[in-house]
């Protein structure tokens, strides 16, 4: 049987904090089976897709290429992290099949790929999202408004008091500006302002998740797929609004309001394995680790 190799780095997961991974035969059973075998190209007779980008999508992609090279020896999919920013640019510059982006690309960022590339790029949402505002288990607020997150993070609100909270000071974690989190953040939270001057950006969610577990009058955000060993708030849009929580039928109806697609970025129309592993993860197996690994799985159309 063809030995299969998958290649990946990140800078964290939503439910491994460990430093390393040792390399394994395909047939040992662990939950996340991975092989690091960095810089190393795939051998003669085998069939290879390159994935990169999103931190926040990495161990998502992990997980859908560690099952479908198992179901098809003879297959490398390699997966590595960096942020969307970084899967883009690889994208534009042909070093990768696939770039795994939270955030859509910019008309820059298309205009570039079709001028390098020659083609136009397809744009394929493959899972759902709710970006989750992080506080710690200690934290006693419950709810925020949006309003009230962006003075946060631009250190108009400086303490938990004025939020309803205990009479401490706010300390803000965050993500790196590579990060398709950051600028989806930044975008539709903030209006494009600046982050406060006290702003720690992390290089991973998992390291968001670090601090605010550590830290009782700390707040993050990211992915509702690394929200382990913390609270997530319930966001409400104004003053007056009831609040909604971050779950799946919330994100499906569009109630939660920092809803978003998690997308595959590929130059041209998939074609060859690329499209046969797109179709993959679109299908039920591939949705039903979307789900798996904590995220939402696409809505599905109900059969008239």
């Amino acid at each position: 049987m063809a030995k299969t190799i998958m290649t990946f780095s990140m800078t964290g997961s939503p439910n491994d904090k460990t430093p390393a991974r040792l390399s394994r035969r395909v047939g040992v059973s662990l939950l996340f089976l991975t092989i690091a075998v960095a810089g190393c190209a795939p051998r003669t007779g085998e069939q290879s897709v390159t994935i990169k980008g999103s931190d926040t999508m990495v161990q998502l992609g992990q997980r859908w290429a560690e099952l479908y090279m198992r179901s098809n020896p003879g297959v490398v999919i390699q997966v590595t992290g960096g942020g969307s920013g970084t899967g883009i640019a690889a994208l534009i510059n042909g070093s990768t099949d696939i770039a795994q982006a939270s955030r859509t690309m910019n008309r820059e960022e298309r205009i570039s790929a079709r001028e390098r590339r020659g083609a136009d790029v397809a744009e394929i949402p493959v899972a759902l999202d709710a970006l989750a505002v992080y506080v710690n288990v200690l934290n006693g607020v419950e709810s925020l408004s949006t309003d009230q997150i962006s003075q946060i993070f631009k250190g108009e609100t400086t303490n938990w008091r004025e939020v309803g909270g205990s009479d401490l000071d706010i300390i803000l974690y965050g993500r790196e500006n590579s990060s398709g989190t950051f600028v989806y953040f930044r975008e539709h939270v903030m209006g494009d302002a600046d982050f406060a001057g006290t702003y720690q950006s992390l290089p991973g969610t998992a390291a968001v998740i670090n601090a605010v577990t550590a830290d009782p009058v700390g707040v993050g955000y990211g992915g509702i797929g690394y929200a382990s060993g913390i609270k997530t708030i319930a966001i409400r849009t104004g003053p007056d609004s009831s609040p909604v929580d971050p779950t799946r039928d919330n994100v499906w109806s569009s109630a939660y309001p920092l809803s978003r697609n998690l997308f595959f970025y590929i130059v041209g129309e998939p074609e060859g394995l690329t499209k046969k592993f797109v179709d993959w993860t679109l299908g039920p197996a591939g949705q039903s680790v979307v789900s798996e690994v904590g995220y939402y799985p696409l809505r599905r159309k109900e059969s008239p």
